[in-house]
C-alpha cells in the first residue's frame, strides 16, 4: 500500500540480522538503511557469540516496496545474513486487538450463583419488567456497536466486511482508551440497506449507541435516517458527523485567528458526500451564510441537469450568489477551502487566487486536494488529515467524547445542536494563548479533549429532552 511520503511508524519493519563481529559493523547496516531514505529508530544486541552476533534493527518506511528495498539492500551486505523480518503494524495485529474481560470473580459458588443461575433470573425478571433497567444493570449502560459493511474502508474503498474488521478493531480501540466505553465491532456481510438497517435493529438491545462507520454513499445516508426512526437509542455515523464536528472547530478556531467571522466568510466546500454533506450542515448551523458546493461534475446549483435528491437539497441551501463552473471558480476571492473529496482537486495556484488570510483545509487522506506544503505559501491557516502536518483534523478527537456524552446522558438520539455544542467545546480546548497557524485543533492525546466534548454533548442532550416553557418540544431541524 503506497502513499505515504515520508518514513512512517506505520510502515515500519524489525529485521533480525546475523552480523560478522566486526568493529564497524553496526554502523555499516544502519548507513545501508539510510541511505535508502528509511529512519532506523531502534537497534538491539539480541545475542552474541565469539564469531558471530545477533542485532533487531528496527526503521520506518514509506511503504510496502519501500520495506523491501531495505531488506535488498541489508541483503547485499557483506557478512550479513538476514534471519527474519517482521512488520511491526501486521505484528501489533496478531490474534485481534481486542479481548473480552470479566468484571467480576468467580472464586467459589456463591460468586456463580449470583453471576450465573440461579440469581442471574432475578436480574432477568426485573428488567423485563422494567426495561429500561437493562441500562442500569447490564453491559448495555456502556456499550457501542461499530457497524460496517466494508464498503467504504478509508482511502480503500469496497473492500468487504472481513477486510474492514481491523479497521473497526481500531475504533474500539479508540473507544475505550479515550472514552472508557466498551466497542465491539459488528462487520455485515451485506450491503443491501433493508438488511443492514434490520440486522442492525435486531441487535440494538445490547447497546447504549450505534457508530455508523465506512459505509458508501448515498446508501449511508438512507441507512443513518432508517435506524434513527426505529431505535430508541443515538445513531452516529463518523465519516459524516464525526468529520463536520472535527472541521467546524478547526474552522472556528482558524477564522478566530485571521480575525474574520463565520457569517462573513465565503466558504468553497469539495465533496457532496457523506462527510461533504454532514461538513456543510454543521458549518451553516455554526452561522455559515455563503457556502459553494462542488463535486466531480462542478459547482452545485439548481440549474445543473442530472442532480440528485442530496444534490439537490444542498443546492436549496447553498450557493447564494449562483456560482457555476469548476472548484478552482469558486476559488477566486474565497476566504475559505474545505476538501472531503479526492487528492489534487486544486492546485496552489488557485489558493494564490484566494482571498488574503485564506484557510485550507485539504482533508483527503493518503493525499490530500492540494499539497499542503505548497498550500502554505499562500494560505494563512492549513489543516489535513495526515499525521505528518500540523492541524490534523482527526474523527478521534470527536467521537469518543460524543458517544461518552451521549452515554451518561442515557441520550435516546443524536441532534444537530449536539453536534454542533461538540464542535464548540472542541475548539474550547485550544486557549486563545495556544493558538496559531500550527495549533487551531488540540492533540488527540490531550487529556482535556474527551471530558470537554463529553460535557457539552451531555449538556446538549440533556436539554433536548426538557420543553420549552410554552410546552412545545426542543427544535431540531436536520439538514440532512
Amino acid at each position: 500500500m503506497s502513499g505515504v511520503s515520508v518514513p512512517s511508524v506505520s510502515s515500519a519493519i524489525t529485521a533480525r540480522l546475523q552480523v560478522q563481529p566486526r568493529p564497524t559493523a553496526v554502523s555499516e547496516v544502519t548507513t545501508a538503511i539510510e541511505h535508502t531514505g528509511a529512519v532506523v529508530t531502534a537497534l538491539d544486541v539480541a545475542a552474541s557469540g565469539s564469531d558471530q552476533i545477533l542485532i533487531d534493527v528496527t526503521c520506518a518506511t514509506r511503504d510496502d516496496d519501500h520495506a523491501a528495498q531495505v531488506v535488498t539492500v541489508l541483503k547485499s551486505l557483506p557478512g550479513v545474513n538476514v534471519r527474519r523480518v517482521s512488520d511491526r503494524t501486521f505484528a501489533l495485529h496478531l490474534g485481534g486487538k481486542l479481548s473480552v474481560e470479566s468484571k467480576v470473580p468467580l472464586r467459589n459458588r456463591d460468586d456463580l450463583s449470583m453471576a450465573y443461575t440461579p440469581g442471574v433470573a432475578r436480574v432477568c425478571q426485573a428488567i423485563a419488567a422494567d426495561p429500561a433497567e437493562a441500562r442500569r444493570l447490564t453491559i448495555k449502560h456502556n456499550t457501542v456497536a461499530v457497524v460496517t459493511d466494508g464498503t467504504a474502508v478509508l482511502g480503500l474503498g469496497d473492500i468487504g466486511p472481513l477486510a474492514a474488521m481491523p479497521v473497526m478493531e481500531g475504533k474500539a480501540v479508540l473507544f475505550k482508551q479515550f472514552a472508557g466505553i466498551d466497542a465491539f465491532p459488528i462487520c455485515l456481510d451485506t450491503t443491501d440497506t433493508d438488511e443492514i438497517v434490520n440486522a442492525v435493529t435486531a441487535i440494538a438491545p445490547a447497546f447504549a449507541g450505534i457508530n455508523l462507520e465506512d459505509i458508501a454513499a448515498p446508501r449511508c445516508f438512507e441507512i443513518e435516517r432508517r435506524l434513527r426512526e426505529r431505535l430508541d437509542i443515538p445513531v452516529f455515523h463518523d465519516d459524516q458527523h464525526g468529520t463536520a464536528i472535527v472541521t467546524t472547530a478547526a474552522l472556528l478556531n482558524a477564522l478566530k485567528l485571521v480575525g474574520k467571522p463565520i457569517g462573513d466568510v465565503r466558504i468553497v466546500l469539495s465533496g457532496a458526500g457523506a462527510a461533504g454533506s454532514a461538513v456543510l450542515s454543521l458549518v451553516l448551523a455554526a452561522g455559515a451564510h455563503d457556502v459553494v458546493v462542488g463535486d466531480i461534475e462542478g459547482i452545485v446549483h439548481h440549474d445543473r441537469p442530472g442532480l440528485t435528491p442530496n444534490l439537490e437539497r444542498i443546492a436549496s441551501i447553498t450557493n447564494p450568489r449562483g456560482v457555476t463552473g469548476s472548484i478552482p471558480d469558486a476559488l477566486v476571492g474565497a476566504d475559505v477551502f474545505i476538501g472531503v473529496s479526492a487528492p489534487d482537486v486544486i492546485s496552489a495556484a488557485d489558493v494564490e487566487r484566494m482571498a488574503p488570510d485564506a484557510i485550507v483545509f485539504a482533508l483527503a487522506n493518503p493525499r490530500p486536494e492540494v499539497d499542503p506544503d505548497e498550500a502554505a505559501r499562500y494560505a494563512a491557516v492549513v489543516g489535513t488529515g495526515r499525521s505528518d502536518h500540523p492541524n490534523q483534523i482527526n474523527n478521534v478527537l470527536a467521537f469518543p467524547g460524543v458517544f461518552r456524552g451521549l452515554l451518561d446522558a442515557q441520550s435516546h438520539t443524536v441532534t444537530e445542536p449536539m453536534l454542533l455544542a461538540a464542535a464548540r467545546a472542541l475548539a474550547s480546548v485550544v486557549r486563545d494563548t495556544e493558538l496559531n497557524p500550527a495549533y487551531i485543533v488540540p492533540s488527540v492525546f490531550n487529556p482535556d479533549v474527551t471530558p470537554v466534548v463529553a460535557k457539552a454533548v451531555e449538556q446538549a442532550a440533556l436539554l433536548a429532552d426538557q420543553t420549552l416553557e410554552d410546552g412545545t418540544p426542543w427544535p431540531f431541524a436536520p439538514r440532512f
